[in-house]
């Protein structure tokens, strides 16, 4: 059973046309990201990034150098497209992107998360056995099909992402749609529909039509009967999430994932016409089955686990943040804070407020503002600016928070130093005080 599920020989067609859009898109995100001023805002103006815990050894290249890294990357993308060279380009754009993934969050995305992912697992993919230069330059490896768990594995991920991205909407804040509401009523100025979007009706839209939506989409795109008119809502709910929420490449590619779903006969009637069927369903079981199986059941469980880890941390993570990335979490809050730090010098007590403005971007100063672990990188950063110039300080902290337009509260203990307390990073950290949320 196992065997069949996972080595059945299937027609590779949608995996070759998703290589050809993936690859693009790759270019795509890499190149926008320079015209948009993404990388200026992001990566070249801020003094430090906010990293990933632990990655704070990974900076930008300085100067105009991070432009030139997106100009390589996006080219990565386009040998991906034409399949040359395919799995050192896969391998090198999945590294690029991890890297620039990692060294800052002040623009977090679970897109960004999702392109990390399927980089990774496109560098183990045979995408590039039909309509590729690889394919071209050397015969041999041309191929019609492909062992099943290639399409599996799509599947599989999809839906984790859409199911958790439903279940974490069903929540007071969102059921009670005042959450979808604030989201429409922050786009009343964009032009031709921002007057539109303030109708009754769209946060009913927005906010159950999106759990209805992330919760069934994979399941009717599975189901024969009911995949055309599937296909149908989800260029519908992607198209208007990328004008309405402008988020990047990833409506598009959502879309692409629907040829994972349709027949091969399907893609290659509109795709590849001169494309041979497959059609014997062999099942060749590979000598590489063992480790296949060992780390893919290692992968989905993370991909499981990590978003449900913020159950086993004390509070709501709406609130304290621990546990929220990596976990599908999306557009689900918002937040209003006024924060101060007070640098205060061990030796001779004296005491400075720190002026935010002169450290930090707008973009960064909402990180620093509302979340914890960037309250405390920034304390650790002062420590070191700190020490530096010789001198040995305490950072105390005054922030107070408002989730979803309710009162501001404290959220962070101001007797704690913490320019010298430890991040705890698999549980709660107890300066965060607790946040009187529903959960």
């Amino acid at each position: 059973m196992l065997n069949k599920f996972l080595f059945k020989q299937i027609d590779n067609s949608g995996l070759i046309v998703f290589r050809i859009i993936f690859g693009f898109l790759c270019f795509a995100e890499s190149v926008g990201a320079i015209f948009t001023g993404w990388i200026t805002r992001t990566l070249v103006e801020p003094k430090f990034t906010f990293t990933f815990l632990g990655f704070e050894w990974l900076q930008p290249l300085p100067g105009n150098w991070m432009y030139f890294y997106y100009v390589v990357m996006g080219g990565f993308g386009l040998l991906i497209m034409l399949g040359y060279k395919y799995r050192v380009s896969a391998f090198m754009f999945f590294i690029m992107w991890c890297s620039v993934y990692f060294m800052q969050k002040s623009s977090y995305n679970n897109h960004y998360y999702l392109l990390v992912l399927l980089s990774g697992i496109m560098v183990v993919l045979p995408a590039h056995k039909y309509a590729s230069i690889d394919a071209k330059q050397n015969p041999k490896i041309k191929s019609i099909s492909m062992p099943a768990w290639c399409k599996w594995i799509f599947v599989i991920q999809l839906f984790i992402l859409y199911t958790y991205a439903s279940k974490a909407k069903m929540y007071p804040d969102w059921l009670d749609l005042s959450v979808p509401t604030a989201l429409m009523q922050s786009k009343i100025n964009y032009p031709f529909v921002g007057t539109f979007l303030q109708n009754s009706f769209m946060p009913y839209l927005v906010g159950y039509g999106g759990i209805l939506f992330d919760g069934l989409i994979i399941p009717l795109l599975l189901f024969k009967p009911t995949r055309k008119y599937a296909f149908f809502a989800s260029i519908f709910f992607h198209l208007f999430n990328s004008f309405i929420f402008q988020v990047g490449v990833f409506p598009y590619l959502s879309l692409a994932f629907a040829l994972f779903f349709f027949t091969p006969e399907t893609i290659r009637n509109i795709f590849l016409k001169g494309k041979e069927l497959y059609s014997k369903a062999e099942i060749i079981v590979p000598n590489y089955k063992p480790i296949l199986v060992i780390l893919g059941s290692i992968y989905f469980i993370i991909q499981i686990i990590l978003p449900i880890r913020h159950h086993f941390i004390e509070d709501n993570v709406l609130w304290t943040e621990e546990g929220h990335r990596l976990s599908w979490r999306m557009m689900l809050r918002s937040k209003t804070n006024y924060t101060t730090f007070k640098v205060v010098n061990i030796k001779t007590k004296a005491i400075t407020t720190v002026n935010l403005n002169t450290y930090l971007t707008k973009k960064q100063m909402r990180l620093v503002g509302s979340k914890p672990d960037g309250i405390w990188q920034f304390a650790q950063y002062l420590k070191k600016e700190y020490k530096e110039k010789g001198e040995d300080i305490q950072v105390f902290v005054n922030a107070k928070v408002s989730v979803n337009g309710k009162p501001h509260r404290q959220l962070i203990n101001q007797k704690v130093d913490l320019a010298n307390v430890q991040w705890n990073y698999f549980t709660h950290n107890d300066w965060i005080l607790p946040s009187k949320l529903e959960n």
